[in-house]
């Protein structure tokens, strides 16, 4: 597929599309290792039903006669003018970030996706837009109990700070986060546990959730935290592979299956030509890059409830280990997470 004047093009379908834009793009670490929903490894399952996607609530049309909503999306590959060979390619697009339920009625996100009162009325909450069973489509047409409103925000920061020394400035990276409340309770789904404790290292293997570029959830699994955790830093760093709409989305502790935080910002361009003039993915070595930077949950844990073992996400997820329980130490065994 030919493609003249792609960069211009590019931009003007990013805007059309609602995608957040930021800075930052994102990139892959290594090999394409994101899974379907499908996929998902059976302990977690549950867990990964708690993800949510983030859309344009006039990006829901609902049906006169079933009274079902449709997503409206776009191709992911027509929009961004894709070679045919590019993973997920012919599949929908349309959300503008990821969040996790973390309580009854609660949503953890990024605070650049959700800024006022005025995006939180805009903002619908939907749960299932994934791909379901090898061979499928997508899930677009949502059932009522599907989709929720934002109808307020519980407690929000984002905050960089420029430092000049020298007459050289330097942006500081500070809290990007938002928890939002939902406009109602959440029916058959369970609320997703935090970790309270800290403890997170360089050298730990975390995964993500979330909905890159606005596709259907995706599982992105073998991540690393690749830096020291500094105490003082409002993140840390992982080679999680992402893109812009994974804005918000849960970062997991493969051991403890417990979310250590949410990603927030990532590095370079997400795409990149190739010489049949579309685009393919940017790909980095799995050890080389600056990295996806992942919120840490320090300065929201105060407004995360907290969860009963008979309340968390269950099928082998710990429950969280500050809630009152008969064996703390038990709900932090360690779950078999790996890949």
């Amino acid at each position: 597929m030919k493609c003249h004047g792609a960069s211009a093009v590019f931009i003007a379908l990013l805007l059309s599309t609602g995608l957040e834009v930021r800075a930052e793009d994102r990139t892959i670490y290594g090999a394409d290792d994101r899974l379907e929903f499908y996929e998902v490894p059976e302990n977690f399952r549950t867990a990964a039903a708690a993800t949510v996607s983030l859309w344009k609530k006039p990006k829901l049309e609902q049906d006169p006669v079933s009274g079902k909503y449709n997503l409206l999306t776009v191709n992911f590959g027509d929009s961004y003018y894709l070679c045919p060979e590019v993973r997920f390619r012919e599949q929908p697009i349309g959300a503008f970030c990821s969040g996790e339920l973390v309580g009854e009625d609660l949503v953890l996100t990024a605070g650049h996706c959700i800024i006022t009162q005025s995006d939180c009325d805009a903002t619908a909450v939907v749960f299932g837009y994934a791909i379901n069973a090898p061979g499928k489509n997508a899930r677009t047409q949502m059932d009522v109990g599907d989709i929720y409103s934002c109808s307020g925000i519980i407690k929000r920061k984002q905050q960089d700070t420029t430092v000049t020394t020298d007459n050289n400035p330097q942006l500081i990276y500070g809290p990007d986060y938002a928890l939002i409340r939902l406009d109602r309770k959440v029916a058959g789904r369970k609320p997703v546990p935090v970790n309270r404790l800290g403890g997170l290292k360089k050298g730990d293997k975390v995964f993500a959730v979330g909905h890159p570029v606005g596709l259907p959830f995706k599982f992105t699994a073998n991540g690393l935290v690749v830096k020291e955790v500094q105490p003082d830093a409002a993140y840390f760093v992982t080679n999680l592979d992402s893109f812009g709409g994974n804005s918000g989305a849960a970062v997991f502790n493969a051991v403890t299956g417990l979310i250590e935080g949410i990603v927030v910002r990532g590095e370079g361009e997400s795409f990149i030509p190739s010489f049949d003039g579309c685009s393919v993915y940017s790909v980095r070595p799995q050890n080389a890059g600056y990295g996806t930077a992942v919120n840490k949950l320090d300065l929201v844990l105060d407004a995360i409830p907290l969860l009963r073992p008979v309340e968390a996400a269950g099928g082998g997820m710990p429950a969280d280990p500050a809630a009152p329980g008969p064996d703390e130490f038990s709900a932090r065994r360690a779950v078999d997470f790996y890949f």
